[in-house]
């Protein structure tokens, strides 16, 4: 009788303390800052997942266009089996498919995804990612990045919404007085604070808080070139991977200084007709994003004086940046669209006069067009590069010129098939992300091919490989050179994956010299 009762009373504690069973834990069940919360078993039992888990408060009412406040604490334990609201946005890329239950201001929620197999104490590293979509579109519960498989290479996987466009980036005169001077970059503090909630919970999933890689594609990678570049968040990761973008020039999302975007913003709030901050905090969602939607209205990340004190090319330049292992590349046909693919040597040689009439021979023999297929070629290339491959070419050298820290270039190069949203065959802003993911087959109408798979599994090893100690080599991969090495060596990832010297440094050099506005 009296072994009855101290069972008894061990099998009522253990249901208190979140217990399966006498005196063991529910690995599903992880403290928090704020609260116990319940996760579930994804990716066939392999992977343990806590979605929808708030990392800071609801950005309503007095907090919109506020700095993320703490996140309060709940009783109980929190259901966290589901995806929390992606971020109020307008329609802005028809192959961003959400897995909730629609958008809203109160959004500030990640995802953690974990080896089934990880111990509680296992102290992984962790890979946070940042979605993409020009900062003004997206979310972490696209199925493209779900974590069904990345965690199996040994790594925890932490994504995040953060605010976007007007909600995310506003900036005006009247909420740089309330903020004591700046104002803007809200989405660039929800990822701060989100990084923050990783150092102080991480440990209890199984993560290592003094080992997180920051990683992002677009947007996310502008993101990441900008962390590193933020005061604020200085210590808070060790390594970063930037796919496709950077924000270490001005050849797209621009970031201006505080005083012009106070001046533009001003502009657009006054076409809302309100005439104080209380009154646009009360406007409802839709009717802001209604405004935000007017030809030519934009609002990228700003340089407010607290998160960014000066342009992000400044502070590579003079060495300021986080000097943390990078991985940054992008893809072989960012540029790729209709006019491109209908370029003929006629109508290429026009445009490079147009582009360049002070360097047309140069530029022709960089990017030539003597026939059909060579000026759609160097059409796709030079289009590419305007976009995104001269930005990220330029972060990767100034890291490399003051970032004392490992370094590694790739350029992703194996042509999809048609796809739903993707109806040519050549590697597409974006394509990368399903490699990384291994999330292939949530790509709609995608054939999936053996070498695709076999890309994916390299792509997802060298990334976790990375993660987990500053270097993407290992195993039976090949062997991927550092960007420090002579010849400036980058990996192709293709079919076959091969590693060499860059054999077009001369078109970086080139733009360099200036470039014309971008044609699209």
């Amino acid at each position: 009788m009296i072994l009855g009762t101290k069972r008894l009373c061990v099998l009522i504690l253990g249901v208190l303390l979140g217990c399966t069973a006498i005196g063991k834990a529910d690995p599903l069940v992880v403290k928090t800052a704020q609260g116990r919360a319940q996760g579930k078993t994804i990716g066939d039992g392999k992977v343990r997942a806590w979605l929808g888990v708030p990392y800071a408060a609801p950005p309503v009412g007095d907090l919109r266009w506020k700095a993320p406040q703490p996140a309060a604490a709940w009783q109980g334990v929190r259901d966290s089996t589901r995806y929390g609201a992606h971020c109020a946005q307008n329609h802005v890329f028809d192959d961003m498919i959400f897995q909730d239950n629609g958008p809203g201001e109160d959004c500030l929620f990640l995802n953690v995804f974990v080896p089934a197999n990880a111990k509680a104490k296992a102290r992984l590293p962790v890979m946070f990612w940042i979605h993409g979509g020009g900062f003004y579109g997206g979310a972490s519960n696209e199925p493209r990045h779900n974590g069904d498989f990345l965690p199996q290479q040994g790594v925890v996987l932490v994504t995040m919404n953060y605010r976007l466009g007007v909600f995310g980036f506003l900036a005006t005169s009247d909420l740089a007085k309330e903020a004591g001077g700046a104002a803007g970059n809200y989405g660039l503090m929800d990822m701060i604070a989100a990084l923050q909630w990783v150092k102080t919970n991480i440990g209890n999933f199984g993560g290592d808080p003094g080992n997180v890689t920051i990683f992002g594609e677009s947007a996310g990678s502008f993101a990441v070139s900008t962390l590193m570049a933020a005061p604020l968040a200085r210590g808070l990761f060790h390594k970063a991977i930037g796919e496709s973008g950077a924000a270490v020039t001005n050849s797209t999302l621009a970031f201006q200084p505080l005083n012009a975007r106070e001046i533009k913003d001003a502009t657009w709030v006054a076409g809302l007709k309100v005439h104080s901050l209380a009154e646009l905090r009360a406007l409802p969602t839709q009717t802001i994003l209604d405004g935000a939607k007017q030809p030519g209205v934009s609002f990228p990340p700003d340089i407010d004086g607290k998160v960014l004190t000066e342009p992000v090319s400044a502070t590579y330049k003079a060495g300021r940046q986080a000097h943390v292992p990078l991985i940054a590349g992008w893809n072989a046909d960012e540029g790729a669209s209709v006019s491109t693919r209908e370029m003929s040597a006629e109508k290429w040689k026009s445009a490079a006069r147009e582009y360049f009439p002070d360097r047309t021979e140069a530029f022709l023999r960089l990017y030539p067009g003597d026939t059909t297929p060579q000026a759609v070629r160097s059409a796709t290339d030079f289009a590419s590069d305007q976009f995104i491959g001269y930005g990220t070419w330029k972060w990767l050298e100034e890291h490399r010129t003051t970032g004392d820290a490992s370094l590694f270039r790739y350029h992703f190069e194996l042509p999809a098939t048609p796809s739903k949203y993707h109806l040519g065959t050549y590697a597409f802003h974006s394509d990368d992300i399903e490699y990384v993911f291994g999330t292939l087959d949530t790509r709609p109408g995608f054939n999936v091919r053996p070498e695709d798979r076999i890309l994916s599994k390299q792509m997802m090893t060298y990334w976790a490989n990375f993660a987990k100690t500053g270097d993407p080599n290992g195993g039976d991969l090949p062997k991927w050179l550092s960007y420090k090495s002579a010849g400036y060596p980058l990996i192709h990832l293709d079919a076959t994956i091969t590693s060499g010297p860059d054999a077009i440094r001369d078109r970086y050099l080139f733009l360099e010299q200036g470039m014309p506005p971008r044609q699209r």
